[in-house]
């Protein structure tokens, strides 16, 4: 296998789902009408409804669902797997069950007023099944916020040549959306001028990097800037680590490379005698940073930062995209090699490994089905997706018929070749994992696709700055989806809580005291499975207007079985691989030991929410099912948040 034969199968894998099954769907099933009124134009409120050209709009909801998902899974697959399961379930997932909830999500909250699915829920399933999930979607958020701030900290906190391009990014938002809302400037110009400015902060910070004679890596001076500001906050607690964790992963990118005698060294953050992360003041101070640029997104009216912000990442992601995707196909035609000699295009990977039905004692247990199901969820299929479109994007459709481009035409043509191209980069390289090899393959990609013009260092670079920008507009937008589920689940009995402002502050609040315990590492293990088992629960509430409305449920329905009885099963798993690797392990510390209980207590918690809902949505469907009749109009009203 080579990188052009990735290339055709995710162009004809896009091309066939789309105009083939979700065309029909939407003509046939949902019966979209440029005439019907969505809720962005009937509400307009500037914060949440706002009508969106559906140009603009793709870009936002590509950025809002494209996170670390789509390249930590298919790289985490494909070592445990092989590349060829990966790739079967990229292509199948994606065909039939991804852009199916990524588009019905937005179309159901679109026909019934923009309303978010707890809300849709409560009306057409049961009322404890609302408030069963908001408790499933506010802890399922904090496990996603927390893995996201703690990764994103670390890598500013170990990076930096990063964070200057992420504060371009910012400026560049607010500009944005100045210029194109207030300015009424076009858009074409706005998009060059932005994203521009935005890729020269991101080449800025590793401007005039070198190694010295003995091999160590000097920085450039805008990134020895930022070395100094992490020093001078690291001098609050005279250099000295607030507190310390394990990491069995190595996943964290505080932890240095092996050297070529194959040993870590100790750094600053890095205990490598002990094996043991040093937390120190910058990272907090990331960490607020992190949150302060959320706020925005969070809060601030659509249009002012989340959705411009969104806008410029999805450019930046979908250059990345295309270089990669033209060294893809070249790199094997023209025998392309990499500045160490070897090819770029050919596979390293074997097509498959163990696939891990047998159980071994006090180890965990990685089998085929159910866990390649969630350790590769956006790309496939994503609850967050769900999640985001129906809170998000629905509330900014200009037409009814946007929702198939957006929703459906982000998933196939956006978030999967990002999967598709992630799971090349591992292949191509042999091992690894995390943004670091997903930004070591486009660097290889990008040299290819550009015929040497930008040396492999720069695509590294680009590949790393894509990484850390793909998550942190996702983020943001993590925030926003939070503070509406708190305001909408305890608003009435707490009036306060329906503040945006206060909820925000809560939610963040929540996240700041999981990302400081240091077991954000464990808590990304439950991620995927209680991704995926929100993905379950969206479909379930489709399926259920579906046949409230009278109309053929079938290509809904059979998605959800599926991934319902599967990410429960892959819950269980999760569970007992955290109890036998560290729960139970006598060598762990007490931190680690904590956080792993805990994880277990939040997926017994969402097991049993999930069989709850289950039920709720079966007797729902049947009672929908028996009533005769035509389909009544919506009686629902748009969400006060």
């Amino acid at each position: 296998m080579n990188t052009f034969w990735i290339v055709a199968i995710g162009v004809v894998t896009a091309y066939l789902a789309y105009n083939f099954y979700a065309k029909r769907i939407d003509r046939n099933v949902i019966q979209s009408d440029a005439k019907r009124a969505t809720p962005a134009r009937m509400y307009m409120d500037g914060v949440d409804f706002m009508p969106t050209s559906r140009n603009v709009l793709f870009g936002y909801h590509f950025k809002a669902i494209a996170a670390a998902g789509p390249i930590v899974g298919p790289i985490t697959a494909a070592n445990l797997w092989g590349w060829s399961p990966s790739l079967a379930w990229l292509v199948l997932g994606v065909s039939f069950i991804g852009w199916v909830s990524d588009y019905s999500a937005i179309m159901v909250a679109v026909r019934n007023d923009g309303n978010s699915l707890s809300a849709i829920a409560h009306r057409l399933i049961a009322p404890r099944t609302r408030t069963i999930l908001f408790v499933f979607i506010f802890f399922y958020l904090m496990l996603l916020a927390g893995a996201f701030i703690g990764i994103l900290a670390a890598i500013l906190s170990a990076r930096p040549d990063v964070p200057v391009g992420i504060i371009m990014l910012a400026l560049m938002g607010l500009l944005a959306g100045q210029m194109m809302y207030r300015w009424k400037m076009g858009i074409m110009g706005v998009t060059v001028f932005v994203v521009a400015l935005t890729l020269a902060g991101m080449v800025a910070g590793p401007w005039g990097q070198h190694r010295d004679e003995k091999g160590a890596l000097v920085q450039g001076p805008v990134a020895a800037a930022v070395v100094k500001v992490n020093s001078a906050v690291d001098e609050l607690s005279d250099r000295k680590a607030l507190f310390t964790v394990e990491d069995p992963t190595a996943a964290d990118p505080r932890i240095p490379a092996p050297g070529k005698d194959g040993k870590r060294p100790s750094t600053p953050a890095y205990d490598a005698a002990a094996g043991l992360l040093k937390t120190l003041p910058n990272y907090v101070f990331w960490m607020l940073f992190l949150f302060g640029f959320s706020y925005m997104g969070a809060n601030l009216p659509i249009w002012r930062f989340a959705q411009p912000v969104n806008y410029i990442g999805f450019w930046i992601t979908s250059i990345t995209i295309l270089l990669s995707a033209v060294g893809m196909v070249v790199a094997p035609l023209l025998g392309t090699k990499d500045v160490a000699g070897n090819l770029i295009g050919a596979f390293a990977l074997p097509a498959f490994k163990d696939l891990g039905f047998t159980m071994v004692e006090n180890a965990a247990w990685q089998p085929l089905w159910p866990m390649l199901f969630v350790t590769i969820a956006c790309g496939a299929i994503s609850g967050w997706h769900s999640l985001v479109g129906s809170i998000g994007t629905a509330r900014q459709l200009e037409y009814d018929t946007d929702g198939l481009p957006v929703g459906a035409g982000a998933m196939l043509f956006g978030e999967f070749p990002l999967a598709l191209l992630s799971l090349t980069a591992v292949s191509i390289a042999g091992a690894g994992g995390g943004g670091g090899r997903f930004a070591a393959g486009v660097g290889k990609l990008v040299y290819a696709g550009t015929f040497g013009l930008i040396p492999e260092t720069f695509g590294t670079a680009l590949g790393f700055g894509t990484f850390v920008i793909i998550v942190l507009t996702v983020t943001q937008l993590v925030f926003r989806v939070m503070r509406v589920t708190l305001a909408e689940w305890v608003g009435d009995a707490i009036p306060p809580m329906r503040n945006m402002h206060v909820a925000s502050f809560i939610s963040m609040g929540f996240t700041a005291a999981l990302v400081l315990t240091g077991t954000w590492v464990y808590l990304w293990q439950m991620f995927g499975a209680s991704n995926q088992l929100m993905a379950a629960l969206s479909l379930l509430v489709v399926a259920v207007w579906l046949k409230s409305e009278k109309r053929n449920p079938t290509y809904a329905l059979l998605p959800m079985i599926f991934m319902y009885v599967t990410t429960l099963a892959a819950t269980a798993v999760t569970a007992r691989n955290l109890y036998v690797t560290i729960a139970a392990n006598p060598k762990m510390s007490a931190l680690p030991v904590a956080g792993a209980w805990a994880m277990i207590a939040v997926s017994v918690l969402l097991f049993v929410a999930a069989l709850m809902i289950g039920w709720d949505g079966y007797k729902a469907y049947l009672r929908h099912a028996a009533a005769p009749g035509a389909p009544a109009e919506s009686e629902a009203h748009p969400a006060s948040v």
